[in-house]
């Protein structure tokens, strides 16, 4: 460690990238920001700016948008879990995205299974973000469109190489030689894909933060593990802690720790060094460090930990 801000990236330092997935030009779609806040994250821009690209067995990232933008219909090969920082969001899935969808509220959590398309949207009324882990050090190499969504970037410009790279034919940009554009998946590929109804989904894969304030009166409430409100092992734990869940004295660990600021502000002490993070910040601290926290000045001080366990990077929970 060479100082404790090199272990923190700042909610106000986060440099976007808006031309990270497929599509980037697609009206509804093209005000969004993404963030690659730790690793490499699935991005298809290769310029993106990653602000910390040592990963602790699982990825960091974010996206903020405008209201009425849109994430368009895509599906992860590992875990992906976001919580929302900001505003309100609807979240929708399906091969059309009409199978079923959630709104959420500030500190709501998802856990979005592999296998399925999904999407979001800004239902708010001003620019909010989301946060989000995905499980893997690699993140499973990208992510897979559906296909109106490859056939609408097509017809502005964007087209996403097989590689997993984009081309952007409006900079007079084309494919490199030998490389294919990405196959949509075929009619019987989708066809294997589950149905699955909002009255499945939501119980299984959704937290809402006024459950895991009553949950973390005297200890961090565990939201996504074995035995966590979201039962599910997708290779990471992801704890809500409140201003009552912890000590503050200090403590070592021989696991990578990322914590997250939902709300307050939060006192870090690293090896004697300290500092003060607030919403939107990530903190990293390596095994072996001595940490401590506690909330200053806030009696609604909120932050998520996570940290890698040895589980495959993907949920381990199937629909019926």
């Amino acid at each position: 460690m060479k100082n404790i801000e090199s272990c923190i990236v700042r909610h106000g330092d986060l440099i976007p990238d808006r031309s990270a997935f497929i599509d980037a030009h697609t009206p509804g779609s093209n005000l969004k920001e993404n963030y690659t806040i730790i690793g490499d994250g699935v991005s298809e821009s290769a310029d993106r700016h990653v602000h910390i690209k040592e990963t602790p067995g699982f990825n960091i990232g974010g996206a903020g948008q405008p209201p009425k933008c849109t994430n368009s219909l895509h599906i992860h090969r590992t875990a992906e879990v976001f919580y929302i920082l900001s505003g309100r969001w609807r979240f929708f899935w399906g091969n059309d995205g009409n199978d079923g969808e959630v709104i959420l509220e500030a500190g709501d959590v998802l856990n979005i299974p592999t296998g399925i398309f999904r999407g979001f949207e800004n239902v708010g009324t001003e620019y909010s973000m989301i946060m989000g882990v995905l499980g893997g050090d690699d993140s499973g190499g990208g992510v897979i469109w559906a296909p109106k969504v490859i056939e609408a970037a097509k017809a502005h410009g964007l087209v996403l190489g097989e590689n997993g790279v984009l081309c952007d034919t409006n900079k007079n940009q084309s494919l490199p030689e030998g490389i294919n554009p990405m196959k949509p998946l075929t009619d019987e590929e989708l066809s294997k894909i589950p149905e699955v109804s909002t009255a499945d989904f939501v119980p299984r894969f959704v937290a809402r933060y006024l459950d895991m304030v009553a949950l973390s009166d005297h200890k961090p409430a565990l939201v996504i593990g074995d035995k966590g409100m979201i039962h599910d092992r997708p290779g990471f734990t992801l704890e809500f802690i409140s201003k009552n869940s912890l000590s503050s004295d200090s403590y070592t660990s021989d696991q990578h720790e990322v914590f997250m600021v939902m709300k307050g502000y939060w006192n870090v002490t690293l090896n004697n060094e300290k500092a003060v993070i607030s919403p939107g910040d990530v903190l990293t601290v390596a095994p072996g460090l001595e940490r401590s926290l506690s909330p200053s000045r806030s009696n609604h001080a909120s932050i998520f930990r996570v940290r890698k366990t040895d589980d495959q990077a993907g949920p381990t929970i199937d629909f019926p």
